[in-house]
């Protein structure tokens, strides 16, 4: 059955709708919910599983990942996004794009799901074995709503085949891999990048609060996550560690504790100079790409230095935090438009041929 983009469109909006009533709600709360109470304890069986199979992916973080896809779902927001493109109800062609999954963070191959879903085209999916029983189950969803997607994505257990174009998120080391096996179909190829916040003495406590959710939100393990900070000359540090002291709780999750005290153990080895708080090391390095459970940080004397040596940079940075960047808190509440890589997933798709 086919749909047109107006259908494939709304059901996302209805699943936006679904997933903030999963991400709210700690028990069924009836039909109205829009979910049968069998739909509603399959996920809480769901955050059950991803616990054991997956330390990093608490109940916490599940639900902060559905909250932040329902608010991105809202009809607002998918206009918005949607209206920059001609989109045609069904594509010229419709192509089978291979999509291969990264697991750092919850439901992160999501977006390339969704652009791909909207496009018309059909997704065969390579989840990581790190994240791979939300989306599946969200797919559902999906198809309960609207039943003309139904065929329109697969779900691939191994190696992708039979593709037209490739969508594929990994690390330095596979990007070359992925390079070399999918050279000769069109391809989106993603590396690991970091992201950083520049500081210039003026934040305010809540924006340094604020800072704290970039740094610490999923343990620090998103592209998207603030692993450096560049601080103007003459910085105390000691304003930063009282503002981000409300998240010192995250030492007791014990993966996040034991990255500490391995990185702490080895710096100390080392005689390396570091600043520790209890809950996170802080170390000066000329590196984006701090380990977990530390942030490296770098003075400046000018910025418009500063800015000329990122954009030097540019390719190992995902997105940057500060009063003249994106606003602090914001760094993993990318919107729909906000690509990653800035590279135009949309726009990729719709070109194919």
């Amino acid at each position: 059955m086919e749909t047109t983009l107006q259908q494939r469109k709304s059901a996302f909006v209805q699943l936006g709708n679904l997933m903030g009533k999963l991400a709210t709600e700690t028990s069924w709360s009836g039909f109205a919910s829009g979910l049968t109470q069998a739909e509603f304890d399959e996920f809480a069986t769901i955050f059950t599983r991803h616990i054991h199979v997956n330390g990093w992916f608490t109940e916490e973080n599940l639900r902060k990942a559905l909250l932040a896809w329902s608010t991105a779902l809202s009809s607002e927001n998918l206009d918005h996004w949607l209206n920059a493109y001609q989109i045609p109800d069904l594509p010229s062609k419709q192509y089978k794009v291979g999509i291969i999954c990264a697991g750092n963070i919850p439901m992160v191959g999501f977006h390339d799901v969704l652009s791909v879903i909207l496009s018309g085209h059909k997704a065969l999916v390579k989840l990581s074995s790190d994240d791979n029983l939300l989306i599946p189950s969200l797919w559902k969803l999906l198809v309960q709503t609207e039943p003309g997607l139904e065929g329109q994505l697969e779900f691939v257990p191994a190696q992708l085949k039979n593709f037209d174009a490739v969508i594929a998120t990994g690390s330095n080391n596979t990007s070359r891999y992925f390079k070399f096996y999918f050279d000769s179909v069109p391809h989106i190829i993603r590396k690991s990048r970091n992201s950083l916040a520049i500081l210039n003495g003026n934040e305010s406590e809540n924006e340094l609060l604020e800072l704290g959710r970039d740094i610490f939100d999923y343990f620090g393990l998103g592209c998207r996550n603030v692993t450096k900070v560049y601080l103007p000359e003459g910085y105390h540090l000691d304003k930063l560690f009282n503002a981000i002291f409300p998240f010192a709780n995250i030492i007791n999750h014990n993966k996040y504790a034991n990255n500490y005290d391995y990185n702490k153990a080895v710096w100390l080895l080392n005689r390396e100079d570091l600043l520790d708080n209890g809950f996170i090391l802080l170390r000066k390095d000329e590196a984006l790409a701090s380990p977990t459970a530390s942030l490296y940080y770098e003075y400046y004397q000018d910025e418009t230095a500063l800015r000329s040596l990122l954009a030097s940079r540019a390719e190992e940075i995902q997105c940057v935090i500060g009063q003249n960047d994106l606003p602090f808190g914001t760094s993993q509440s990318p919107m729909l438009w906000d690509y990653a890589d800035g590279v135009d997933t949309l726009n990729f798709l719709l070109k194919l041929k």
